[in-house]
């Protein structure tokens, strides 16, 4: 695909990660953030919707803190709260001397995977679009309880750093494209670090496995890394958005991908029509629970479209209630499904191999034949 082809988009994501956004000295570079708000103002001046993803908060509270470690959950959480209204404040007098309005949402794991609120998340931001507004978002570290509580520690949690953040806003707002900005020129076919004739890979055709395990993990200050970046292109582009990672040092970088200058890796969009409510079911959750299943089930919800019965169930991993998502897992503990159960979890231990004529005898009641409908199905 050609660039202007790729660029020829009308909804953007745009992520700024926690390095492009500081100098050397560990501030807020704010030349860099400055030519961030005039590109992005340019693009929506043109007429393109655009979405801001940053990152930043933690690190520019300890920065006015004058620490260096957030040891802690309750420091990081302070540091977030004292770096993010510095953070907005930038955005909100850059954008307003070009005569534009940005509004901050702040978001937490929840917001996604309670569908009440991701549907109000969805139809706030795009009413903001709407209104020409620019969304800055950013992960609503000062609130979030994943680090204190115990019983979320084996939880698949839908995000955990903002390139995932972002693509689930690029995903489930039915962006075009989602440009990752970041301290690196793209994805490259060894690790430049210690290949000096590493080269840059241009266009990727499809995120598989193989080009997951190229990537590496975060660097300092980050949370992300290679690995983290390659996950979000994988997610986006299975739902027919493209993504660009290109490196946001690079003096006006996004002007330049808009006048198709050829910086960063292209990911190729693929096609896959998953309805809204299957792709929340996928990507848009946490998940607790665990439902483990035999190869006859496995291959009926593969290949035959089939519903999860509970005569194929093995074992079910972790509590959890009717209507949660669940993770679906063979024998050998791969996830290869995900899907809202029928039954709570107490309830699927009973009738765990059994016919589902015998869940009404077994339970005393019976709602569905199936543990999990088809419908309610989506595979990864």
């Amino acid at each position: 695909m050609n660039r202007q082809d790729f660029i020829n988009v009308k909804r953007v994501v745009i992520k700024l990660g926690t390095n492009v956004l500081r100098g050397d000295d560990g501030n807020v570079s704010l030349p860099r953030v400055f030519s961030f708000i005039e590109d992005i103002s340019m693009l929506v001046n043109s007429g393109k919707e655009v979405i801001v993803v940053t990152s930043g908060a933690v690190g520019l509270g300890k920065k006015r803190l004058g620490i260096k470690d957030t040891e802690g959950t309750a420091l990081k959480q302070a540091c977030a709260a004292i770096g993010q209204s510095k953070l907005m404040s930038i955005y909100e007098s850059g954008f307003d001397t070009y005569g534009l309005v940005a509004a901050q949402i702040l978001l937490t794991e929840d917001d996604f995977s309670i569908r009440t609120r991701y549907l109000s998340l969805r139809t706030t931001l795009n009413k903001l679009l709407e209104l020409n507004v620019i969304p800055i978002i950013n992960q609503n570290d000062t609130v979030s309880t994943l680090d204190i509580y115990p019983r979320y520690a084996d939880m698949q949690v839908c995000f955990s750093d903002n390139d995932k953040l972002a693509a689930l806003v690029a995903s489930e707002l039915d962006a075009d494209l989602l440009i990752i900005l970041s301290d690196v020129n793209g994805l490259y076919n060894k690790n430049p670090k210690t290949n000096p004739d590493a080269k840059i890979i241009e266009e990727i055709t499809e995120v598989t496995d193989e080009v997951c395990n190229m990537g590496t993990d975060a660097s300092e200050g980050g949370r992300g890394g290679m690995r983290s970046k390659l996950k979000a292109a994988r997610m986006v582009t299975r739902f027919g958005g493209k993504v660009l990672i290109a490196n946001g040092k690079e003096p006006f970088i996004i002007k330049k991908i808009f006048n198709g200058e050829e910086y960063g890796t292209m990911f190729l969009p693929q096609t896959q029509g998953l309805s809204d409510k299957k792709r929340w079911i996928g990507y848009a959750t946490n998940i607790l629970g665990k439902i483990v299943v035999n190869e006859g089930a496995k291959k009926a919800l593969l290949e035959d479209n089939k519903s999860l019965l509970p005569i194929g169930i093995v074992k079910i991993i972790n509590e959890f209630n009717k209507g949660d998502v669940v993770s679906i897992v063979d024998e050998a503990g791969e996830e290869f499904a995900r899907g809202i159960v029928n039954y709570s979890s107490e309830a699927c231990e009973k009738v765990i191999g059994t016919h589902s004529d015998n869940i009404i005898n077994i339970l005393g009641f019976k709602n569905y034949d199936a543990i999990i409908t088809r419908d309610n199905i989506t595979i990864l």
